[in-house]
Formats: C-alpha cells, structure tokens, sequence
C-alpha cells in the first residue's frame, strides 16, 4: 500500500515507516510564534525547566498580528524583542509581513520539513511540502524546550479536483465551496491533500490560499503536493534543491471529488466559511466596507486580480476600500508591477504589511455596528474584525474588488472576461 504525504515526510524525518494512527515525537526543522499569543511560549520555558531554546537558529519570532500596536501592545514588542536578542533568535518586526508568507519568502520552509507554531494557520506552509500545524502556547513551548512534538500521525481526506478553473474563479472559491461541502469540522485531525491536474497547474499564490484554508475544516496539515513549479518557486527563493513530493495513488485515503468546471465564485455569509454559495445569489447585499489581503490573499496574485479590476475605476460611493499586501516584499513587488498605484487610484486605504484588516486586535478597518463587511480574510467569525455586530462576509480578491465598485456583492466575471 502506497503512503500519503504525512506518513512520507514524518517516516523520512522519523528514519522508519510510519502509518496514519501512529503516536510519534518527531524532531521540529522550525518553530515560530507571533505577538498576540498569550500567554508567550517563551514566558513558558521556565515552567518546563529550560532557560534557552533548543535552537535559536530555528525558532523566529513575528511581530504580524499588532502592526498598530497600542501603549499595551507596544510593551508587549519590547519583551518579545528583549528575549530575541537574549537568545539570538531572529525577529521578523512590525512591517514585515504575516508569519506564514515571510518565512516562505526568505526561504526558511521546504519539502519535508516539520514546522511547529502557535497559529492556527500555520498549515499554509504545507504548500511547500512542509508538515506545518498549528500548536498552543505550551505545546509550542515544549517544542522550545525539547526540538521536538508529540503527535498522531493524521488520516489524510484527498480533494481530487477535474475541469478547470473559470474566468473569475480562483483557489478561494475552491476552498469556500469545500466548506460548505465538508463542513467546518469535516476534515479534523486530518492532513488534506489537493489532488488532480487542475491543481498541478495552479501557481504558488494559489496554492498557499489552498492550504491556508485548511484549517478551516478542522485539518492538522494542507498538502498541494511539491511538484515543479513548487520546486522553481522555492529556488527563486532561496530553498534550492529537493525533490517531488506528492501521494501515492493507492494510499488509504478519504476522497472527495470536485468538478471545476460547475464551481462559481463563491461567497460564504456570516459567521461562517460553511455558509457558501454562489457570489450571484447574494446580488441584493450592499456592502460598507471592503477588505483584501490577509495571510490568505494578500500576496502580489491577489493584489495583481484586484488590480485589473479596480484599474481606472472608483470605489463605489459611500464604500471603504482597505487593502493590507502581506508583506513589505509583496507591497514593493505591488509598487513595482503598478498594480498597487492601480489600487490606490481607486481609492483605497493601504494598511501595514502584516494582520491589519483580519483581527481586529490590529485596530485596522475595524467596522461600526450594523456594518457588511466582504473581505478575503479566512474566517468571517462574528466578532473576528473587532466588531460582533458587525456583519462579514468571506470572498476572493477578485469578487471583493468588483463588490468595491458596484457598491454590493458582485460576481467578477464580467471584469474578467467570462459571464456571471
């Protein structure tokens, strides 16, 4: 019987076949961990007997989630880089970037690896083959003190997608129609696997969106499999080398089918991913504010498709635009490429790369009540945008930015050249 992903990377970095079910302590390549944990892993150590981390050199701190920090917050960046400079462990500061897209971006994740943080979202580095998962803060702090994580080699649902994507329709409209077909806890405690040619042929940007979201189902690890142009990406920066990675055809999985050919662009309605269904059939919803970016869609593809759209056009009347590129890299590739003039000549507000615009511990486009938010954030949770009465709904750039100009949600379509 063939292996999945999972049972590949663990078994090679355990040097023994493992199977899904399995109880393992696998050593950790990279731990990180950001500002809005509480309590701090590393407040943690001393608890556990430790004084140093295992490594300095593969543990690295982000300060992404309070980019506008207050006199609190501001208090908190001070411990944090206190502690880096104690240890000699590297910080990613404020204006950097999101944790998970400036490590790929500096080539500090590739195939095989096993990444431990303390965020949720940790799993989007399972696009560059990485088994990546999200910790809590002491289980985070046992890996600081140790190397290593104790876990349960996970069973693996594979999504097999056919047909091909559509004018408008993008991986985020994938991952929205997957929760609404599988459900937010239909994938928990597994690692997913992204299968089929339509996959193979998708680039890296896309690829992060898909495993970012995996999460959102309740899976450990998302999987877009390493093939070539996992490999060229991953030379581009920095991380030469490596090889293949996908799962093997007979390995014992869960399957689900997707036809792309019948997928829309889709919207999931408050206050949650599950809540999916064509981005048409929510024509009648008129929107306050708008927000793309996140560690979800907030690299230079989503903002290069928002651009197209907004180019030489106004926002809507009435309507805010905020758009956050995910890193510093990704705002100056955005200047550079002009699609970040074509954005603010529409009129938007650009936020600090780094969470502004997804929680709303970032005092960032934090909306009034009663207000409808649409944003290409991840979870549109009540509350999560630092308002619980305040309305969210979840989309892709492209549909956020048509949503922008008409002033309601839009089917981008006819931005794009194909029909809504």
């Amino acid at each position: 019987m063939g292996r999945t992903i999972a049972e590949k990377i663990l078994s090679a970095r355990l040097g023994r076949p493992v199977r899904a079910g399995e109880y393992v302590v696998a050593p950790v390549d990279l731990a990180y961990s950001h500002d809005a944990n509480r309590p701090l892993p590393m407040s943690l150590l001393g608890d556990l007997g430790a004084e140093r981390v295992w490594d300095p050199a593969r543990y690295v701190l982000c300060l992404d989630h309070y980019p506008s920090p207050t006199d609190a917050v501001a208090k908190a960046h001070h411990t944090l880089r206190a502690f880096a400079e104690a240890q000699g462990v590297r910080v990613f500061d404020v204006g950097a970037g999101i944790s998970h897209i400036v490590l790929a971006e500096h080539g500090m994740v590739g195939p095989g690896d096993v990444v431990i943080a303390s965020d949720s979202h940790t799993c989007t580095l399972g696009a560059l083959g990485a088994f990546a998962t999200g910790v809590g803060s002491s289980d985070l702090a046992a890996v600081l003190a140790t190397g290593a994580i104790w876990l349960r080699v996970p069973d693996t649902l594979r999504i097999t997608c056919s047909g091909r994507f559509g004018a408008g329709v993008t991986a985020k409209d994938l991952t929205l129609e997957i929760a609404r077909r599988i459900g937010a806890d239909g994938a928990t405690y597994k690692a997913i696997e992204y299968a089929g040619e339509p996959i193979r042929s998708l680039p890296m940007d896309q690829r992060f969106t898909l495993s970012n979201m995996a999460i959102e189902f309740g899976a450990k690890c998302g999987f877009t499999g390493v093939d070539a142009i996992t490999l060229d990406w991953l030379a581009a920066h920095g991380r030469s080398g490596g090889e293949e990675l996908l799962g093997d055809a007979d390995a014992d999985v869960e399957h689900v089918a997707i036809d792309l050919d019948a997928l829309e662009p889709t919207v999931a309605a408050p206050h949650s991913p599950v809540h999916s269904r064509p981005a048409g059939t929510f024509a009648d919803v008129a929107v306050d504010q708008v927000v793309i970016g996140t560690c979800n869609n907030g690299r230079l593809d989503d903002l290069a498709v928002a651009a197209r759209i907004l180019r030489g056009r106004r926002v809507a009347p009435g309507v805010r635009l905020y758009v956050t590129p995910g890193s510093r890299k990704t705002m100056a590739e955005a200047m550079e490429s002009g699609a970040l003039g074509a954005i603010l000549g529409a009129g938007a507000t650009i936020g600090t790369p780094g969470c502004s615009g997804c929680v709303g511990g970032c005092h960032w486009a934090i909306p009034a009540d009663g207000d409808v938010v649409l944003t290409t954030a991840n979870r549109n949770f009540r509350g999560r945008l630092g308002n619980k009465n305040a309305a969210m709904y979840l989309a892709s750039p492209a549909t956020a930015a048509a949503s922008a100009l008409t002033g309601r949600i839009t089917d981008p379509r006819p931005y794009l050249g194909g029909e809504a």
